[in-house]
C-alpha cells in the first residue's frame, strides 16, 4: 500500500508548517510546498497528494504556480485536487505539472460532465467522496434518493471512474466497510483522513486499501514517514 504525503496549498504556501524534526529539535520548519515535498521524495514517497484549499473554495484552481513549483522540484507523480471540475480547468492542472486530478462528487451528479473530464483525464482522474453515511445523505442530490457507498462506487467505475479517493474528515475509517468496497469493485481506493497512528496504516493496509493520503500526522511529525512505509508493507 502506497502512503501517499498531503499538502495543503493556501495562497501559495502550506498551510501547515512542516517540521519532521519538531519532537528532538532537529531541522528546520518549513511552509513552502515544494520543500515539504522533496523531504517526502528523499524519504521514498512515490506520489505527492495535493490540495487546493483556494481553489476548493473558488470552485477553480487558484495555486497552480505553486504545484508547478512542486512539480519542478520532485520527480514522482502529483495528484491534485481542488477546484478541477471542468475539462479547461483539467488541462490547466495538467500543464502546471500535476499527474493525476481528484473531481469532488458534484461530477457524480453530472454524468455529461464527468464523461466529458474522463474525455481529457481518463485513467489519471479520481473522485473524492466522503464515504460517511450521513455525509452522502446530506449532499444536494438531484435525484430523489441518495445512493449507498456501494451503489455510488458501482455507478462511478461504471461510468469509467479508476480511481476513487475515500476522503473521511477526521473520523476513522471503517476497514470493513472499506474491504468490502475493495472487493466488489474494479476501482483503486486510496483513504484519506482519520488515520492517526501506526495501527490505522495497517488496518487500511489489511483491509486492501491501495493508498493513504496523510497530511498532518507526517508534516506535524506524530507519524514518521519511514515507520509508515513500513506498517504499509
Amino acid at each position: 500500500m502506497l502512503v501517499i504525503p498531503s499538502i495543503d496549498l493556501e495562497s501559495g504556501r502550506s498551510r501547515l508548517v512542516s517540521w519532521p524534526g519538531a519532537a528532538t529539535g532537529e531541522g528546520a520548519p518549513t511552509d513552502r510546498p515544494e520543500v515539504i515535498a522533496a523531504r517526502f521524495v528523499a524519504e521514498g514517497a512515490r506520489l505527492v497528494h495535493v490540495v487546493d484549499f483556494d481553489g476548493a473554495r473558488a470552485g477553480a484552481p487558484a495555486n497552480l504556480e505553486a504545484v508547478g513549483r512542486i512539480a519542478a522540484r520532485v520527480a514522482v507523480p502529483l495528484q491534485v485536487a481542488g477546484g478541477l471540475e471542468g475539462t479547461e480547468k483539467i488541462r490547466l492542472a495538467f500543464a502546471a505539472g500535476a499527474t493525476r486530478v481528484v473531481l469532488s462528487l458534484v461530477v457524480a451528479d453530472r454524468p455529461e460532465l464527468l464523461a466529458e473530464c474522463l474525455a481529457v483525464a481518463g485513467d489519471w482522474l479520481a473522485v473524492g467522496l466522503d464515504p460517511r453515511p450521513e455525509r452522502l445523505a446530506a449532499f444536494p442530490w438531484h435525484r430523489p434518493v441518495a445512493p449507498t457507498l456501494d451503489a455510488l462506487v458501482g455507478e462511478l467505475v461504471g461510468r469509467g471512474v479508476r480511481r476513487l479517493v475515500l476522503s473521511q474528515g477526521g473520523s476513522r475509517p471503517d476497514a470493513a466497510v472499506l474491504a468490502s468496497i475493495v472487493r466488489a469493485h474494479d476501482a483503486e481506493i486510496l483513504v484519506a483522513g482519520g488515520v492517526a497512528d501506526l495501527d490505522g496504516i495497517r488496518r487500511l493496509r489489511d483491509a486492501g486499501a491501495a493508498g493513504v493520503i496523510l497530511g498532518e500526522p507526517l508534516l506535524a511529525g506524530a507519524i514518521a514517514y519511514p515507520a509508515a512505509m513500513e506498517a504499509a508493507a
